[in-house]
């Protein structure tokens, strides 16, 4: 008896034993168990419906799944305080530090040399700049635009288009552009006015282009980038028709909102945070197109949108997702 006791003992030794090695490779492995801690530091404020809350959103739809711990340092305008937020982050460790902002590739391009161990991701943009830790994103942009000037084009009366622009780079220029010649595909004697205000934040800019847009005729109105609540505020109480991009604008004007290019940016930060548990911090290039559903078109069912208008986006929308038409840039 005693013999057996002590043999019954020493099989439960060794099966906890074998028991903690497997718990051990389960917890690091890299898989999606592990807490993966990323940091945004981004150049408005994280309700913005647009540029900004556009990442945010994306990685709090991945929270649980991945199982992200997330820190947000948005409102830095003001590049030097965003190199200082993205260089807080590195050194505190995190896995990976978003510089979600074109602005900010001046400083990240020397701040990721002090810390090659730690993964970066940094948009919109084409460029890693050649380094290993660094992920660049951009967007097709000129999909979603190509669609609402379809639509923009559809429903005009007056046969002018106002465009409320901030700077001219990255995916704002690009939205631009594809819209201009969505509208311009659907209807060649339609006018496209665009104003850029060689900025993302003044939202009394926006509005006072939004007002000048109006009163040369225009009655429907597009933008991009934060200070569109500026000229969206103007759109809404003109009763003037709008088309957002980058995050959904309808609560700007549930009445004047036709419909919204959303940027899901969950479609390739799936790819980069794969990449970083297995040891791969950058490299690569990614971007968000309507045919990896990193884009959609979300329509504002309260507008009211005419049958026709719908129908010729949708066309478009098709068109461009499975290749048959491109926009032109």
């Amino acid at each position: 008896m005693k013999r057996l006791l002590a043999l019954i003992a020493a099989l439960a030794m060794v099966a906890a034993a074998c028991g903690g090695s497997d718990d051990e490779a389960s917890a690091g492995d890299g898989g999606s168990g592990d807490t993966f801690r990323v940091a945004i530091v981004a150049p408005s404020a994280s309700n913005d419906l647009a540029f900004t809350q556009s990442m945010v959103d994306s990685v709090n739809a991945l929270k649980d799944s991945e199982n992200l711990e997330i820190a947000v340092t948005d409102g830095t305008f003001v590049v030097d305080d965003a190199a200082a937020a993205i260089r807080g982050y590195a050194d505190d460790g995190f896995d990976l530090v978003i510089a979600h902002g074109t602005q900010f590739g001046g400083p990240l391009e020397e701040i990721v040399k002090e810390f090659p161990e730690t993964a970066f991701a940094w948009g919109t943009s084409d460029n890693n700049k050649g380094a290993a830790n660094i992920s660049a994103y951009t967007v097709r942009s000129d999909q979603g635009g190509y669609v609402n000037g379809v639509m923009a084009a559809a429903i005009t009366q007056s046969g002018v288009i106002g465009v409320v622009g901030p700077v001219p780079a990255g995916d704002a220029v690009l939205y631009i552009d594809g819209f201009v010649n969505g509208v311009a595909a659907a209807n060649p004697d339609a006018t496209v006015n665009v104003n850029y205000i060689e900025s993302f934040s003044d939202v009394a800019l926006a509005a006072e282009a939004a007002e000048a847009h109006i009163a040369n005729n225009a009655d429907v109105l597009t933008g991009t980038a934060q200070m569109v609540v500026g000229a969206t505020g103007v759109a809404k109480s003109n009763s003037v028709p709008w088309f957002g991009t980058q995050s959904n604008q309808t609560s700007l004007g549930s009445d004047i909102v036709v419909a919204s290019q959303v940027y899901h940016w969950e479609v390739v930060l799936d790819d980069i945070i794969a990449g970083v548990r297995d040891g791969k911090l950058g490299g690569e290039v990614y971007t968000l197109t309507l045919e990896n559903g990193g884009l959609e078109i979300e329509f504002n069912d309260g507008f009211g949108l005419d049958s026709a208008a719908r129908t010729a986006g949708d066309d478009a929308l098709a068109g461009l997702t499975d290749g048959s038409i491109t926009t032109g840039l």
